[in-house]
């Protein structure tokens, strides 16, 4: 399993339920790398979508305890209530087919169990209300690549990828 997600210069993801910045080369990135592949998210990453519907063209697992089943069948995406259960659903994929996008609670509890995060760090500060681990000050991972930069809508952006050198197995 990875992780893919853009940040600012402070590891902050997200304020107001939404991305900070909205750079077209991270958005075809991530859509390039996820396209055909298995997305796991929680409910709030999901209502954050356009009306709510999950992503096209890839397999959208929701982590919503208590979430309305019938939603789920009715937008095409498959609900899991539980830790336990999301990992008896992503088990069934090849784990390099798989990525964690959001929100901050699920990147938190699902980052021991990835092999890589791929980020776009940009430059900026975003007034951000949720933030990413910190991974340059966790001894367990490693920043394995990092692009030149590229200036994108404004902003100066990089595609990192770091890799979990003690991966937990679930």
């Amino acid at each position: 399993m990875k992780a893919i997600l853009h940040c600012d210069k402070e590891w902050g993801i997200g304020k107001h339920n939404d991305l900070m910045f909205h750079i077209p080369e991270d958005m075809k990135f991530f859509k390039a790398t996820t396209l055909g592949k298995v997305v796991v998210m929680g409910s709030n990453t999901l209502l954050s979508f356009h009306e709510g519907k999950p992503l096209v063209g890839r397999t959208n697992i929701v982590l919503w305890p208590n979430g309305d089943r019938a939603r789920a069948e009715k937008y095409g995406y498959v609900q899991v209530e539980s830790l336990r259960d999301l990992f008896a659903e992503v088990a069934k994929y090849a784990p390099d087919d798989v990525f964690v996008i959001g929100g901050a609670m699920m990147y938190h509890t699902l980052l021991p169990y990835c092999s890589e995060v791929l980020v776009t760090k940009v430059d900026a500060k975003g007034d951000a209300e949720v933030y990413f681990d910190n991974l340059d000050e966790m001894s367990e991972w490693a920043l394995e690549s990092m692009s030149d930069p590229i200036i994108d809508n404004g902003y100066a952006i990089r595609f990192c990828k770091y890799v979990n050198k003690e991966v937990k197995e679930f």
